[in-house]
């Protein structure tokens, strides 16, 4: 099981959600835990990949944007609209 540490930026950011949105993170981070690579979570190496930022999908929209650890631990950086978690990588 992968342990989730979370950013202060990632918690001030999820809790902006729509809390509709919120639920469905809860119920994806449930399914990361387990597998953070399940096809249904859609996760991806974002670009520029010496960055090693790391996406997955909330719903269309939304996503969380996380780093690796080490190899049973992730921090969870950021979260928000798909189009932001791009720019948030760009500039960060």
């Amino acid at each position: 099981m992968i342990e989730i540490f979370y950013t202060p930026e990632f918690e001030k950011r999820y809790r902006s959600l729509p809390v509709m949105v919120q639920k469905k993170a809860e119920r994806r981070e449930t399914m990361f835990r387990e597998n953070a690579f399940h096809p249904s979570l859609q996760t991806e190496k974002l670009k520029p990949k010496s960055k090693e930022y790391w996406s997955f999908r909330i719903d269309p929209a939304y996503r969380i944007l996380f780093r690796f650890r080490d190899g049973t631990s992730v921090y969870f950086l950021t979260c928000g609209h798909h189009s932001w978690i791009y720019q948030y990588v760009i500039t960060h």
